[in-house]
């Protein structure tokens, strides 16, 4: 498995964070959302979330969201990817890879992006965890 690393402060997350933003309604939604179960069991070292944009509006808060399923990686260092995403195994496993690899670069959270991270800390319950 890789070994992601970033900086650990009391106010940052050490684990990447690993957000799919979707809407019940989207049939390619529901159909990756077993997709993305799988991929939390085998990224153990991200924390993965599942979000439904209408019925965690208050989660979601400002953040902008065109077209489904959106992707929002996200560590310490900043957003590491916010957009659309093909709704692929193979696709999440590149992009998390490329994450272990360093070779994402980070650009600083978008105050909306730095809201939903904060909720989403103390929201569990939208949590992924591996099978």
């Amino acid at each position: 498995m890789p070994r992601f690393s970033s900086t650990d402060t009391a106010a940052t997350d050490p684990a990447p964070w690993v957000v799919c933003l979707c809407a019940d309604w989207c049939n390619l939604c529901r159909d990756y959302q077993e997709v993305f179960a799988q991929m939390a069991a085998r990224y153990p070292a991200c924390r993965f979330a599942w979000l439904d944009i209408e019925d965690q509006a208050d989660l979601v808060g400002d953040v902008e969201v065109e077209t489904f399923p959106t992707l929002l990686l996200a560590d310490a260092a900043g957003t590491r990817f916010f957009g659309a995403l093909t709704p692929q195994a193979q696709t999440l496993s590149r992009l998390l890879d490329s994450l272990a690899r360093s070779s994402l670069q980070a650009a600083p959270h978008l105050p909306a992006v730095q809201r939903l991270l904060q909720a989403l800390r103390a929201a569990p319950e939208h949590w992924v965890s591996g099978a």
